[in-house]
């Protein structure tokens, strides 16, 4: 059996960085605990006060195949490139002519692109494959392809 994996983001906006995150994937924000309607609510219940709130938050894909993302705060920016990155996969892989795959992945670009996320290097084409390094809004780097 595989085991489950969960990605972990330090961030300085848990809840923004979850919801960017959520809408890039295709995924959901989790829901709060029974009986509780919203996060803020399970939040009083549990005693937390309210300038932590925003401490953790999480994005789960809704089929439960993906990862879990957790993001969590942390006082410190960041300072240097990512020694690890996510890659999203906008087109159908090998096999998918050029044009098709660009196309994809830059209306891929676009979408992200309105959700938040910047494009600072552009597209890259080499040897057949075609992807945009991007960053989120807090400047982790992801690549789309």
């Amino acid at each position: 059996m595989a085991t489950r994996v969960q990605v972990t983001f330090d961030a300085h906006d848990p809840d923004r960085l979850s919801r960017f995150w959520a809408e890039a994937l295709h995924y959901r924000i989790p829901d709060p605990p029974a009986p509780h309607a919203t996060w803020e609510d399970w939040a009083r219940a549990e005693g937390i006060p309210e300038e932590d709130w925003n401490d953790v938050s999480a994005a789960e894909d809704p089929d439960g195949s993906g990862p879990r993302l957790y993001f969590q705060k942390v006082p410190e920016g960041k300072t240097a490139k990512n020694r690890m990155h996510l890659d999203l996969n906008a087109s159908p892989g090998p096999g998918t002519p050029f044009d098709e795959k660009k196309r994809l992945v830059d209306a891929e670009v676009e979408r992200l692109t309105a959700l938040g996320a910047t494009d600072e290097r552009g597209a890259i084409e080499e040897r057949g494959s075609y992807w945009v390094r991007m960053n989120d809004p807090e400047g982790n780097e992801f690549c789309v392809q």
